[in-house]
């Protein structure tokens, strides 16, 4: 019997129609109506960060245009999954991919050009996808921009960019430009979710959580790693196995290093920050780290901000306890500081002395706010 071949999650569930597009429902309504109605432009800019789903809508639409299905239901699954036993479909032969960043020469686009001209056999479209089109040299756009401005009614462009600004303007004002967002980490964490349980993977929220703060709004990105977790993790993810896994820095220390800049207790930071240095962690990273904590800590101060707090149910709850412990102008002034050890950090000499003198100077934070106030009211 011949064994299943593996598939990566970013491949196997890659969405096959648009309710199944995470986080771009502008965009997906948007061109879910232009089908709909049938008013189908003749060229296309997706532009946004990588991994947020600008090939996936892309090909969405492409399939859509040729069959006149604007839901393209012909996928019609609640969580699209790659049926790779079933071969190409009708409409696929009438679309064609480029990779800008490999094919971005003039006779490349030469080519496509040529092609360009041949109208489809069966179908009414022929949909081009070039994806990183500013990867095009200047001759490869100035050939381009003429079959752009005139194409044959049967000819339809969807060009995709992370770098809209390298794209000349030419270009721009002939095209209908669509900005996706990225992609935010309650909906990666909800996406992610239906595929453990798709896979029978037995995880804690957190751990998702810990996953898609670590794609940074890439969905592409958050499937990877989530694949890589749970290879580590043998199909449980845990949110101690997945910070471990992934060597971040958990939660847990900012807790415990925001409690003794609380108690104003200098050694007890430097101790923590020599567990963070022991363990092989970037103290860069580690600063960044603390700022982000403390900012989720002025969130959690107010019920109007506390819903921005993107950690899951437990951690929130923990973020508003020691928010109560906190004052709103030594958090202020805590991030601050952060942020100009932060900007300083590259050029100081002594990276691990950088560090230390900006957590005491957290910890000498409220002395000084004590200090004003008491000057304040003499």
């Amino acid at each position: 019997m011949k064994q299943a071949s593996y598939i990566v999650s970013a491949r196997k569930y890659r969405p096959q129609r648009w309710d199944t597009v995470v986080g771009q429902s502008g965009v997906t309504d948007t061109l879910r109506k232009a089908v709909s109605n049938n008013e189908i432009g003749q060229a296309y800019l997706f532009c946004g960060p990588r991994g947020v789903g600008k090939t996936t809508c892309a090909r969405i639409f492409a399939r859509a245009i040729n069959t006149g299905d604007a839901e393209a239901s012909d996928a019609s699954v609640a969580l699209d999954v790659m049926d790779t036993t079933s071969g190409d479909d009708e409409w696929a032969f009438n679309v064609f991919e480029l990779d800008g960043a490999s094919n971005n020469r003039v006779d490349d686009i030469k080519g496509l050009i040529d092609q360009v001209r041949i109208p489809p056999q069966r179908g009414k479209y022929k949909v081009y996808i070039i994806d990183e089109v500013h990867m095009l040299t200047t001759q490869a756009f100035n050939a381009f921009l003429k079959t752009l401005e005139e194409p044959p009614a049967h000819a339809v462009f969807i060009l995709a960019t992370t770098e809209k600004h390298k794209v000349i303007p030419t270009i721009l004002s002939r095209c209908q430009i669509f900005d996706f967002n990225r992609i935010t980490v309650g909906q990666m964490v909800e996406h992610m979710e239906k595929i453990a349980a798709d896979k029978s993977i037995i995880f804690e929220p957190e751990a998702l959580h810990v996953i898609a703060q670590k794609a940074d709004g890439a969905m592409r990105d958050a499937l990877s790693i989530f694949d890589q977790a749970v290879a580590i993790a043998d199909a449980k993810l845990t949110y101690e196995s997945v910070t471990q896994s992934l060597n971040v820095i958990g939660h847990e220390l900012y807790f415990k290093l925001t409690d003794h800049v609380l108690a104003e207790n200098i050694p007890g930071v430097l101790q923590e920050l020599h567990q963070v240095v022991a363990k092989g962690f970037d103290m860069h990273h580690f600063l960044v780290g603390l700022g982000e904590h403390l900012r989720k800590l002025m969130l959690a101060h107010t019920p109007e901000t506390v819903q921005l707090l993107e950690v899951g149910e437990d951690f929130r709850q923990r973020y508003g306890e020691q928010a109560k412990r906190t004052d709103m102008a030594f958090l202020q002034n805590a991030l601050h500081v952060l942020n100009e050890a932060d900007h300083q950090y590259r050029n100081a000499q002594n990276k691990r002395l950088h560090t230390e003198l900006a957590l005491m100077k957290l910890c000498s934070l409220q002395q000084r706010i004590r200090e004003k106030k008491k000057g304040a009211s003499a």
